[in-house]
């Protein structure tokens, strides 16, 4: 494992800010904070904390859906990297992360729903079914028109809250995606695209999304 590859993760989406090296399909070192809406000020430190200073042969960046500020934070820092080191930088979804996660959690799961803090009183919602496949598109919904769709599934994320506001007996998880849980997304989870996965329209557009730069 000393001479595989080094894989950067870097995971700003929702209110933790989480860095990880991987190396041969394990983790050779983490750091994980909830810091709420502070990536802009631990990102960097937390990186330069890990082995080697972090340094990688390629990095993984989280795309969203999630804090638009957050997605953007961890994007920029992800693509600057990439360029000083020279290394190639790929996407992964939030939704995705915390799916994984759960499924490796609980064995016994064999359809769960991702539910994800939105904005304007919605969430972001996906279905999965084990191991990890994606059985429905990724949705912004009022928590209402979530919790319809759950089917009986299992939900988890940090959005399930305003879920069990509105119905008791749910079985719903609090998680938040961990940087470290990337050892357990399969290839084809990793490919996405760096550039940011909104699911919805963002609040507020950059110059170059508003097409002026």
């Amino acid at each position: 494992m000393a001479d595989a590859p080094r894989l950067l993760v870097i995971e700003t989406a929702t209110a933790a800010c989480s860095v990880a090296l991987l190396a041969g399909g394990s983790v050779l070192a983490e750091r994980h904070e909830i810091v709420g809406r502070g990536h802009a000020e631990r990102l960097v430190p937390m990186i330069g904390e890990l082995p080697g200073g972090g340094r990688a042969d390629a990095i993984l960046v989280d795309v969203g859906p999630g804090s638009f500020t957050g997605v953007r934070v961890g994007l920029a820092a992800a693509r600057g990297l990439a360029i000083g080191w020279g290394v190639p930088v790929h996407g992964y979804s939030s939704l995705a992360l915390i799916a994984a996660a759960g499924f490796a959690s609980d064995p016994d799961l064999d359809r769960l729903s991702v539910v994800l803090e939105g904005g304007h009183g919605e969430v972001f919602v996906q279905h999965f079914a084990a191991p990890l496949l994606d059985t429905g598109p990724l949705a912004s919904l009022r928590p209402e028109a979530a919790l319809a769709g759950l089917d009986g599934r299992t939900a988890t994320g940090s959005g399930v809250r305003h879920l069990a506001a509105l119905c008791e007996g749910l079985d719903l998880r609090e998680a938040l995606p961990r940087a470290a849980d990337a050892v357990l997304l399969p290839p084809d989870f990793t490919k996405l695209p760096p550039r940011p996965l909104y699911g919805r329209g963002p609040d507020a557009k950059t110059l170059a999304e508003r097409g002026l730069a």
